[in-house]
């Protein structure tokens, strides 16, 4: 469904740009990339992109992309959304990620909360929250019955440019029952931001630092109980569907987390395929000094890895289209079963980019091409850290995985044959 066809709501706020189409912005996001390819060391050592980079992300409309219309956003859904990621993961590995993590759960805010939680979360129009999934930290009820939260939350892609901050912690118990979980929304003047990142294998210039809640304070329209993204069941319609009208408001949203992090794989195996090509044209071979482009070895490592990089973005491509077209077909078609399905094609797309790099592009690139600071080493180095996400190596071949299985046949968590 085009947002472009939706009618304005009441009191709605005008994007910067109402012409503003979804080429453009993705034209946009692929010049820009272009200009971080030089900027990957100073990334880095900053650990963040430059406060330039930012300001050209905000004035390309680069984080109003799944802002609902009605708050000043562009609304322009999942499949432009993960165009925009592949490009600036192409250009800059750990740029593309901060951005993308930090972006992305614009989608998640629209298509969960209530209007006046909606209202005051988006009021400034750029939105940038990073999002954990791992429980944190401890929750006890205010006196005006919001939530007092306290506690370190690790990994928190996006946090230095982050408006908001996406968490799961645990209510404490007045009675010394179980724990129960509290998913929560928490504005930026409510944390502090550790300077703690930047010492990982890869990834160095992500902004993944922690964030830290020292009876931080948000309302209790800014919280669910009982409740984690990754499981949230969307099949009897979500508040963002019924507010804005859109069906991408009412997504899956595993599936949605999991496309960030295979179209961000497949722009980074084209950033290294990218250096490869570099090193195609200009660098001879050992023993012939013939052209690497003029030999049949070098040819074969090139060509296996370009058909495989293709392979990944026509996949994730289509598991975007899928996704929203999904949505499209009523909030009762985005079962659990077709979250899980989406979620394992974007596994097998990050498997096969990865594939790519680490099996035929890094080993034959030569030893000078992957020193400390060269553009294939540190492609992958990003993408070996990439692997140690929990959401790639730990949810889903470890969880994801076995329950799309589980789902399919019917079979009860913990049964055995």
């Amino acid at each position: 469904m085009s947002t472009a066809t939706l009618p304005a709501a009441a009191g709605a706020v005008a994007p910067p740009e109402p012409g503003l189409t979804r080429d453009e912005v993705v034209r946009r996001a692929e010049a820009l990339a272009r200009t971080l390819v030089d900027r990957q060391a100073e990334t880095e050592e900053r650990t963040f992109y430059a406060p330039d980079t930012h300001e050209a992300f905000a004035q390309a409309g680069l984080y109003r992309i799944l802002v609902p219309r009605r708050y000043g956003g562009y609304e322009f859904g999942v499949e432009t959304f993960m165009r925009v990621a592949q490009a600036l993961g192409r250009g800059c590995p750990s740029t593309g990620w901060m951005y993308t993590l930090g972006a992305a759960h614009a989608l998640a805010v629209a298509s969960l909360f209530e209007e006046s939680a909606q209202a005051e979360i988006f009021a400034g129009g750029d939105f940038i929250s990073p999002a954990t999934i791992t429980p944190m930290g401890s929750a006890r009820r205010a006196p005006d019955g919001g939530w007092i939260i306290d506690g370190t939350f690790p990994y928190c892609s996006g946090a230095p440019y982050a408006t908001h901050f996406i968490g799961h912690t645990t209510i404490e118990s007045e009675d010394g029952g179980e724990p129960r979980l509290l998913l929560f929304i928490a504005p930026r003047d409510q944390w502090t931001l550790l300077d703690d990142w930047g010492h990982q294998l890869g990834l160095k210039g992500s902004g993944s630092h922690s964030v830290r809640f020292e009876g931080g304070r948000i309302p209790a329209h800014f919280a669910f109980e009982d409740t984690h993204l990754s499981e949230v069941d969307v099949t009897r319609g979500t508040p963002g569907l019924r507010l804005h009208g859109n069906p991408e408001y009412g997504g899956g949203p595993l599936s949605s987390m999991l496309l960030e992090s295979a179209s961000l794989a497949v722009g980074m195996a084209q950033g290294a395929l990218d250096a490869y090509e570099e090193l195609m044209r200009s660098r001879t071979t050992i023993f012939t000094q013939v052209v690497r482009a003029e030999d049949p070895d070098y040819q074969l490592w090139y060509g296996q890895a370009a058909g495989m990089i293709a392979t990944a973005e026509a996949a994730v491509h289509e598991a975007a289209r899928q996704w929203s077209q999904t949505c499209a077909e009523g909030p009762e078609a985005f079962t659990r079963e077709k979250d899980l399905r989406l979620a394992t094609i974007c596994r097998e797309v990050i498997k096969l980019a990865w594939h790519a790099v680490e099996g035929h592009l890094f080993p034959t690139a030569g030893s000078s091409s992957v020193r400390t600071g060269q553009r294939i080493e540190r492609i992958w180095r990003d993408m070996s850290t990439l692997h140690s996400h929990a959401g790639i190596g730990v949810l889903l071949p470890s969880v994801a995985t076995r329950e799309y299985a589980r789902v399919r046949f019917g079979v009860a968590e913990g049964a055995h044959a």
